[in-house]
This record gives structure tokens, sequence and C-alpha cells, in this order.
């Protein structure tokens, strides 16, 4: 076989270096010299997440992510393992020839690996850049052998490779499916000029700014915008816009959603969900993606009719923890006002993972010792990592998960198993995802809760259920 490919190789390489082509002399070779070094994939990665489309930003992080696994097999393992000489460039015309001859060994093509690591990535998140992404990793795999560097099946290997880097990103970070998560339609008033709508708008949260705003009233001339000044408590306006309003919404992250969602179950109006916070979760799993598609449900009244997570007065719209968790949220807040949201957010997981103390507890009336519980309001996938999506709104159901800490090396072992996607396997994780209620109980004292990423205290003896039903909210 080694032989037979061998004779393959070189009969082919031989005539793509007779073929005589603009495409091959010129194009080919500068393409790949623009992606040495990743060059051309940073770039095309660059105005992707410059862009304001959240599916582009995953593409764009998803097509690096793969990048560096490739890269980092083909360069670092791969090449060391195999050691194949590089063809001898003599027959190949000057014109394509590389200014500088590659040190390394040649099978497999590390540019090839990149490319096709990339450019799957990207295809993966959004399937409509598949064309033009594949063209370009299909011209810089080519490049390697018009310019010499490589035989044909270098760069088919170096293709396999990438092809594979993008498909093991899925094992810890899964796609998240097209479209809302499924909930029973429910009659909802439709308000073709917003009359009857009040919206409160939260200052503070991420992209709820002036451009937004005066979209909402161009749209929607008659609904009544309600923005909160300093000092002023959000509940506090939300309650009075629900005793006067036929839908009451509201413009923010998931905690501003979580405190406007308690209040529009309580008085009994529908919910409509303006998305301006960082990460939306709730308004994605709505199908709510930006404000124009909020406008467009609430002008045809289209609304479902969801669960929520109860928490003895409290609620959750997405998901409830307490452990590791909440400590990593107390850093956050303490920190992001100097450094940002985020670089407080991974200053705090190194914290937290460092010195952070196990909670004793008592879980369903059984003593245990947990690093983190974890609850979601619905059954969310994948079961085998941190929560990504969920397929129903409506199931009845609380998502469990645990980290128990009682096992040798509990947290490294989980931390771990979360990097290489063998959580499902990882025995101090435990979940159960059709949980009907959960009880807590703290022995030293209170709890403190993450609810929907912001933190609340509790009493010590609490108990975890759903409100089915509660809610109608605009989709």
């Amino acid at each position: 076989m080694r032989r037979w490919v061998s004779r393959a190789d070189r009969r082919l390489f031989a005539r793509v270096a007779a073929t005589d082509s603009v495409l091959l002399d010129r194009v080919l070779p500068r393409l790949g010299r623009a992606a040495n070094y990743g060059g051309l994939w940073w770039a095309v990665s660059g105005t992707l997440a410059a862009t304001r489309n959240r599916r582009a930003r995953r593409a764009a992080l998803r097509g690096m992510l793969a990048l560096g696994i490739a890269s980092a097999t083909a360069n670092g393992l791969s090449k060391r393992v195999v050691r194949r000489t590089r063809p001898s460039t003599g027959s190949i015309p000057p014109i394509r020839q590389l200014r500088r001859a590659p040190w390394t060994t040649s099978f497999p093509s590390g540019h090839s690996a990149s490319a096709a690591a990339f450019a799957t990535g990207v295809a993966l998140e959004w399937p409509a850049l598949a064309a033009p992404v594949g063209a370009l990793a299909a011209g810089v795999a080519a490049s390697r052998v018009v310019t010499g560097a490589h035989y044909p099946s270098d760069v088919l290997g170096g293709l396999g490779l990438g092809l594979t880097a993008a498909a093991v990103t899925l094992s810890w970070w899964p796609r998240t499916p097209a479209g809302p998560a499924r909930a029973e339609a429910h009659p909802a008033p439709a308000l073709p000029t917003g009359d009857g709508l009040v919206l409160v708008v939260n200052p503070s949260a991420g992209s709820a700014n002036a451009a937004v705003l005066d979209r909402v009233r161009a749209e929607l001339p008659q609904a009544k915008i309600v923005e909160l000044g300093d000092g002023e408590d959000l509940a506090d306006a939300l309650t009075e816009a629900a005793r006067t309003c036929r839908v009451l919404g509201v413009a923010g992250g998931d905690g501003t959603i979580n405190v406007a969602a308690r209040t529009a179950a309580d008085h009994d109006v529908p919910l409509l969900v303006l998305p301006a916070g960082t990460l939306n979760h709730f308004a994605r799993d709505l199908g709510v993606e930006t404000p124009d598609d909020a406008i467009t449900a609430v002008r045809r009244g289209s609304a479902v009719r969801i669960d929520l997570g109860s928490v003895d007065g409290e609620v959750f719209v997405n998901t409830c923890s307490t452990g590791l968790y909440t400590d990593l949220v107390r850093y956050r807040e303490k920190w992001e006002k100097r450094i940002g949201k985020w670089p407080a957010m991974l200053v705090g997981l190194v914290h937290v993972l460092r010195r952070a103390n196990p909670q004793d507890l008592v879980v369903n009336g059984e003593p245990r010792s947990v690093w983190m519980i974890f609850a979601g309001n619905g059954a969310y996938r994948p079961r085998g990592f941190a929560p990504t999506y969920r397929r129903s709104l409506d199931d009845g159901l609380l998502d469990i998960r645990t980290v128990d800490a009682e096992r040798p090396w509990a947290r490294t072992r989980v931390v771990l198993a979360a990097l290489t996607g063998t959580l499902r396997w990882c025995t101090p994780y435990q979940d159960r995802p059709a949980a009907p209620q959960l009880t807590v109980r703290a022995p030293a004292g209170r709890l403190h809760l993450a609810l929907d990423g912001e933190l609340r205290s509790v009493p010590p003896d609490i108990t975890l259920r759903k409100r089915r039903g509660a809610l109608v909210v605009y989709r």
C-alpha cells in the first residue's frame, strides 16, 4: 500500500508540476502564503467576530478552536511520528516555489489540516458559510502540492486530520439546534401599534441602547417605554407597569428577565422579552434573537405558555445553582466593574478552583458533601457537559446535576473531564434529568443561590419545584 501511494503521489505531483495555468502559477501560491501561521484564518475569524451576528461569532470561535487542535496535532505529533521527507521541487516552475523551504517533515500537511479544521468548524455553526470558506480551504490545500511543499497524500492526510479536529470540538461544545424550544401555543394580545404594552428598560444591560429603543418607538409608536433611572428599583417599576398594562415588556439580560417573569406571572399578564443582555439564553430559547423578532411576535400575538422554576417564592427561567458557581458569580460581581465581565469570570474561575470549599448539605433527606448543585428549568442538553439548550419550555421537569465532593480528587477530575469531553463518564458528576422537585437544607445556616446568574440569599431549608404553565411569553 505504501508503494502504491508513493507511485500515485509522484505521478500526480509530476502532472501538476507540468500543468501551465494562471491559477496554479499565481493565485494558489499567493493563497497558500496568506495562510502561513494561520494568518488567513485569523483574518476571516476576525471579520466574523466583528459582526453583531451571534452565529458568525460562534462560527469564528469554533473554527479557531478546531484550527488550534489540528495544528498542534499535525505539527507537534504527527510529523514527529511519520517523518516523511518532502518532495523534490526541481520540476516545480520557479514562479510557484516557496520563498523559504519548510524545515519540518512532510506528512501530514499542516496548512491543509488547519484549513480543513477552520472551514469545518465554521460550517458546523453556520452552514451558509460552508461554500465560501470551504473554497478558501480547498485552495490552500491545493497550493501545498502546486508549490511543491507536499505530496497529494500529505494534503489528504491533513484534510482528514482537520475534519476530525472540528468534530472533536462537538464533544464538549455541542451545536445549538436552530429554532426555538418547544412549548404549547397560547392566545395573547396582538398589538400592531404597541397600544397596551409597557416596556421597562434596564439601562445597565449590555445592549439596551438608544438605537434599540428608537426602533421600538418607530415600530410600536403607542407603546409606553419606562427607562430606569439611577437608584430606581427594577422590581417596583415592573410591578407598577404590570398593574396598568395589557402586556409587560422588559429589555435586559437574563437577570432582569428573571424579575420580570415573576412579576408577569404573579399579575397574570403576558411577557414580552427584548434581548439586551450579554448572553440572552432565555430569549434564544424563545427564538427571539433580535429586538425585531420581539416586535414581530407582539404584533402578531405569537405566544406560548411555559413553566417557571420556583425556589420558595423566587423563580428562575433558566437555571438555579449553589456551590462553586455562586462563588464564581460573587467574585465576578466584585471585579467586573474594574476589569470587565469576561476577564472577571476567567480570573474568578481560577480563584474558585484553587480556594473554594465544598458544601455540606442535606439533599432530599440525604447528607451530602458537594461542590455544586445545578437545577435547570426543564431538561437541558447535552447530558454530559454544561447545559447549552433546552428542547422544551413546558416539560414539567427539573434538570438536577451535582458534583460530589466525597470522592477523591473530585473537583480536579470534573475539570479535566469537562476539558476532554468525557464528563458523562466522570463518577463525581451526577445528573437526574427528570426530577419533579428537590429539597435542600444547609445545616450551617443560610444558602446562597445563583438564579439566572444573579445571587440571592435564601433560608437554609428550601424546595425547588416547577410552576407548571405559570407564564405566557411572546416568541
